[in-house]
């Protein structure tokens, strides 16, 4: 089986992913996400997610890994300066993909996995194209395959709500940044 970087943004997204793609890969969750601008906020999308993690390896007697990146916060605002009045899912958001998918192909190459994507694709406010588009550009940087897969499709973004409730995950309101809390 491929060795897979999974990026994950938050619990909720990950788990009609991680459920798609365990059956043909040995997977990480990289929880890397400077974006989330509250720290309180990080910490308990943070704990969803190890807690799915675990929850899921005990159901199906599995080993997905976790791993974090580090958290940045500042250098998330750094990039975005200029940007705080762009509409949600303009350019603020580009820079942010830009910033995750870097992260995580450039930790792909760097750790020795086969194969990296993002469960960023499973949102319908997300623009799978572009999230697509970035994550190619890093993995022939990064010298990692990225797998381009729309993760919303086949019913993905509804499987997500399922297990989600099914596993009582907090599901948060607004993807992570001050400037998309309002």
């Amino acid at each position: 089986m491929k060795k897979m970087l999974l990026h994950s943004c938050c619990g909720p997204c990950s788990t009609s992913v991680i459920e798609r793609l365990v059956p043909d890969y040995d997977i990480t969750v990289f929880y890397y996400n400077p974006c989330i601008t509250d720290r309180d906020e990080y910490e308990k999308r943070k704990e969803n997610q190890i807690r799915f993690i675990e929850e899921f390896n005990e159901e199906r007697n599995l080993k997905i890994s976790f791993t974090e990146g580090i958290y940045d916060s500042e250098e998330y605002f750094r990039r975005v300066r200029g940007l705080e009045n762009e509409p949600e899912g303009g350019e603020r958001c580009t820079v942010c993909f830009h910033q995750r998918l870097e992260e995580a192909a450039r930790y792909a190459g760097e750790k020795g996995f086969d194969i990296f994507t993002t469960t960023l694709t499973v949102s319908p406010h997300k623009n799978y194209t572009l999230i697509a588009g970035i994550g190619r550009e890093y993995g022939e940087k990064y010298g990692v395959e990225f797998l381009d897969m729309d993760f919303k499709k086949k019913a993905g973004f509804q499987r997500s709500i399922e297990l989600s409730k099914e596993h009582e995950l907090y599901r948060q309101n607004y993807c992570g940044c001050v400037y998309s809390k309002y």
